[in-house]
């Protein structure tokens, strides 16, 4: 038997869910896997990336 097809459109609301609260600036930060080393300032700088819209955040601690 083939894979099911399903030809029902997604509401807006499946699309979009979660994305609101960080249109208002709430994300859902996670640090990402490597941390590269910033030669200028000789400091490691941590990426983090949200986890619902995928905006990149950097610190250098």
């Amino acid at each position: 038997m083939g894979d099911i097809v399903h030809f029902k459109r997604p509401k807006p609301s499946e699309t979009h869910k979660g994305k609101s609260l960080c249109q208002h600036g709430h994300h859902k930060w996670e640090a990402a896997g490597r941390t590269p080393f910033d030669v200028k300032q000789g400091k490691l700088v941590t990426r983090y990336i949200c986890v619902r819209c995928g905006a990149i955040q950097s610190e250098a601690r």
